[in-house]
């Protein structure tokens, strides 16, 4: 296991400070602010610590409501909404310097049998053939050398590879709203589904608006021809994986407007079984 993945799990520890309340820390990104990925893994940590562990998350639901301060811990509060007989629900609420920043709806369910079909995996290359994250990186010499790094640092912890250049990279014009990486985590993880679908939840907040920057050319905010934050975020859980075996994130936007994108996406392992369907609407703005 890899030192960066570790220090994400030991990240991802939230410490309980009373019944159905729990504190984490942060780490800084690469804006300056909470990457929202992490609020959205620790407060889905919260949750699933006051659900019965034969029950996964099948989805997720969450607002983004004010930035995170990257300085100061934040607690989460678990309100236990519903224990049924199939399925368990929490609400949790994040809050920083007295204001909430973050709200989160999850269900758990039982595992049982029922109906069964799924949208075919998109054609992909072969992770194995793709440049790791860090060597696209280096090789972009347009790259403030300071943001390369702040990227690098960020995206320790997980091996992510696009499969064609990622907005940074190339642009300056309009391409095709859709884009695909595949990523994995530096290191192996232990066998808890909450875990898996933890570190999927982290991962997936890194470049879902991506195709929303493709389809008008803009690089993003390695390069800040464009500002913005995630709105909102939602995710279900179709299908057991494993974060630490590879999975196509296969990402594509219907359209951006009044200051907003939006972004949709399948994740798919590696050998073809739809595992999670991701949703996110973000603010997408040219500065001034």
């Amino acid at each position: 296991m890899s030192q960066a993945l570790q220090d994400l799990l030991d990240l991802l520890d939230l410490e309980q400070i009373e019944e159905d309340i729990f504190r984490g820390r942060s780490r800084s990104a690469v804006v300056p602010r909470v990457f929202g990925g992490q609020v959205a893994a620790q407060a889905l940590v919260a949750a699933g610590r006051t659900a019965p562990e034969d029950r996964p998350p099948h989805s997720l639901h969450a607002y983004f409501l004010r930035p995170g301060d990257p300085g100061a811990p934040i607690v989460y509060t678990v309100d236990r909404i519903r224990d049924g007989r199939s399925f368990t629900t929490r609400r949790v609420v994040a809050v920083q310097h007295g204001k909430p920043i973050f709200h989160l709806s999850a269900s758990f369910q039982t595992h049982e049998e029922g109906l069964d079909h799924q949208a075919p995996k998109p054609p992909s290359p072969d992770p194995a053939t793709l440049p790791t994250s860090e060597e696209r990186l280096r090789g972009y010499a347009h790259l403030d050398p300071e943001v390369v790094e702040r990227f690098i640092e960020a995206r320790g912890a997980v091996d992510l590879r696009y499969v064609d250049e990622p907005p940074f990279g190339r642009f300056g014009e309009p391409r095709e709203p859709h884009s695909q990486v595949w990523f994995r985590t530096n290191g192996k993880l232990a066998d808890s589904p909450l875990l898996h679908v933890v570190l999927a939840t982290y991962v997936s907040d890194m470049t879902l608006l991506d195709s929303v920057l493709l389809a008008h050319g803009r690089g993003g905010w390695a390069v800040g021809d464009v500002v913005g934050a995630s709105l909102d975020h939602a995710m279900w859980f179709h299908r057991p994986f494993r974060a630490d075996e590879w999975l196509l994130y296969d990402q594509e936007s219907p359209s951006a407007h009044g200051g907003r994108g939006l972004g949709q996406a399948r994740i798919y392992t590696q050998d073809g079984r739809l595992a999670i369907s991701v949703i996110q609407e973000g603010v997408v703005r040219v500065p001034r």
